[in-house]
């Protein structure tokens, strides 16, 4: 203003009170700012319900007449029945705090460094990235869908606990006398084109959504690209311990795409085919579950064998049913009828041996009482023989406890150095002329 009397003459359209030289909320309203900035624990304004009866007391305090009817209700819509939408809206225009975000806390949520790494990091895949992202506001901005999305961390316990499983030791994989379930395997197509309720695994980073909003463009970042609801999970899920996985249900997918890592492309829009539960959630369950980063010959130690079974058994289980039984893993009922979409966790850039992964795999599955795995290869040369090694296991009718023993036995000479095949070759020599697993 170019001087204090043009300023007072707009005073009486202000929401402020003079005092002296200077400008103030009214004490009531400046509370309630307060109050509102300190966020939903203290405030209690947790939806968009309450918050438009927020809104109504500040302006009631300013003696302003209340909120329309309808306005009170599209707070109501936009904030409670479109809350994922408004998120990744506030994280399009980068509105999030960045205190307590990063390497050792929360992952960034902000699409700033999404961009940032497109100017300075340029590749057609990061740019394809955002076209997948761009499409997802496009398509709500015609048609808002509604439903929901749950998110759930999770967790075996450390220590005994009655009411769920506790983190199971080796003696306990290793006396296991359940079945090992159907295992199929797909040498084509991809986990998230599978159209039937299932386990759908996200071969994740321990921070959910790994490099999503930065770089990364293989198999999790992918899949938070094309299902953007996911990565609303980034925002309040912290890192996942060894005994904590992360099941998302609900996330939509919106788009379809062909290729992987740099050769990643946005092919237009995809039309969601799975039906809804009760809760209004579409049938997609992701399991987002965290393999040992670049594990070398350490993966054939007991210690991290049993630590990548039990993470993909914390992911597979059906928690709710072990806490309703109250009864150990061995004794819960069969009529768990959603089965595991997967493939090769922990394997390419997290540099683990896919011929083991897929083993643990089929064990955690199958001591989760799942009644299937789906197994998808993507032509990985090292599982060219994986059909004919399961139906090998399958007609001798092995146990969970059998397939574990054998497979710690293989890895003690793996680390011994006294076999350097790969697990399938070591098992059925028979099968290859030349191992693909050899490391000589």
């Amino acid at each position: 203003m170019e001087s204090s009397n043009d300023f007072r003459s707009i005073l009486p359209f202000l929401p402020l009170i003079l005092r002296s030289s200077a400008v103030f909320w009214p004490p009531s309203v400046l509370e309630a700012l307060k109050s509102l900035s300190k966020g939903p624990i203290h405030s209690n304004v947790n939806s968009g319900q309450l918050f438009a009866l927020a809104i109504d007391d500040l302006r009631n305090s300013l003696g302003f007449s209340s909120l329309n009817l309808s306005a009170s209700l599209g707070f109501s819509l936009f904030f409670d029945d479109e809350l994922i939408a408004a998120l990744l809206v506030c994280a399009l225009f980068c509105l999030f705090p960045t205190t307590n975000r990063g390497a050792k806390h929360l992952p960034p949520i902000n699409f700033d460094n999404l961009f940032l790494c497109l100017y300075e990091y340029y590749d057609v895949s990061q740019e394809n990235k955002i076209k997948c992202i761009l499409h997802y506001f496009e398509k709500i901005s015609s048609d808002m869908h509604v439903g929901n999305v749950s998110f759930e961390r999770k967790v075996l316990p450390l220590k005994n606990n009655p009411s769920c499983i506790v983190y199971p030791e080796a003696d306990f994989w290793s006396n296991s006398t359940l079945s090992l379930c159907m295992f199929e395997v797909c040498t084509s197509g991809l986990i998230e084109d599978h159209l039937t309720e299932a386990l759908e695994v996200d071969f994740a980073n321990k921070y959910l959504g790994g490099g999503a909003l930065s770089r990364g463009c293989v198999q999790e970042e992918i899949r938070f690209m094309i299902n953007p609801e996911l990565i609303i999970g980034m925002l309040f899920l912290p890192s996942m311990a060894d005994n904590e996985a992360i099941e998302i249900i609900g996330a939509e997918r919106f788009s379809n795409y062909t290729g992987y890592a740099k050769s990643f492309r946005f092919c237009g829009d995809y039309a969601e085919k799975k039906s809804c539960d009760t809760m209004g959630r579409r049938k997609t369950r992701i399991i987002a579950i965290d393999a040992l980063c670049n594990p070398g010959k350490r993966q054939y130690k007991l210690e991290f064998l049993l630590r990548e079974t039990n993470k993909a058994l914390c992911g597979f289980l059906d928690t709710n049913k072990s806490r309703q039984n109250k009864m150990p893993i061995n004794e819960i009922g069969n009529d768990i009828a959603i089965g595991v979409v997967t493939g090769n966790w922990g394997c390419g850039a997290f540099g683990g041996d896919p011929q083991v992964k897929a083993v643990i795999q089929w064990l955690a599955a199958s001591q989760g009482l799942r009644p299937f795995v789906l197994y998808y290869t993507f032509n990985l040369e090292a599982l060219q023989k994986l059909e004919e090694v399961v139906q090998w296991i399958i007609l001798h009718e092995w146990t969970v406890g059998e397939l574990w023993n054998i497979l710690v036995e293989y890895s003690n000479q793996r680390l011994k150095g006294k076999t350097k095949v790969g697990f399938f070759s070591w098992l059925l020599p028979y099968l290859y002329n030349d191992d693909p697993m050899n490391f000589d």
